[in-house]
């Protein structure tokens, strides 16, 4: 059976990196959460002991945020605006067609293969552009159904 350490090795390192200090919670969160794509609850229990802080801060920090998720993403994280200017310029027919595209039923948001996150949000700041989505943090503006189908099939090829 695995040590704690070896199990958690990369955990360890990115709390080494911000030298086991409490106050340095969220942006440890931010690191793991970048090396395994969400915040798993046995990682959680970890850092609450690591760094000497009650599992309800820790959980507490990592629920209040919405960038930080408790559940498995896929590789790539697609976001489409639904915010004003894009739903006013047809966002929900693109969230209709990605969700058909891959596979998802409404209160599914990752596919089977984890290759892909669909997340709608409310502001992507870039209302000149809309509609819009972000694909892996690179914006695409003055989207269409067809053209977000398209960009799903160029980054699965």
């Amino acid at each position: 059976m695995k040590s704690n350490y070896e199990k958690f090795k990369s955990v360890c390192s990115i709390l080494e990196h911000y030298s086991f200090d409490k106050s340095k919670l969220i942006p440890i969160l931010q690191a793991i959460q970048e090396e395994y794509k969400y915040l798993p609850q046995e990682i959680l229990a970890f850092i609450s002991s690591a760094l000497n802080i009650s599992p309800a801060k820790v959980y507490g920090v990592a629920t209040f945020y919405s960038h930080f998720s408790l559940t498995p993403k896929g590789k790539h994280i697609i976001r489409v605006c639904d915010g004003t200017a894009c739903h006013v310029k047809k966002s929900s027919s693109i969230i209709e067609a990605l969700r058909e595209k891959l596979n998802l039923s409404e209160s599914e948001m990752t596919t089977k293969d984890m290759l892909f996150t669909l997340e709608t949000v409310a502001c992507l700041g870039a209302c000149g552009l809309a509609p819009v989505l972000v694909v892996d943090d690179k914006v695409y503006g003055q989207m269409t159904a067809s053209k977000a189908v398209t960009l799903i099939e160029q980054i699965k090829g």
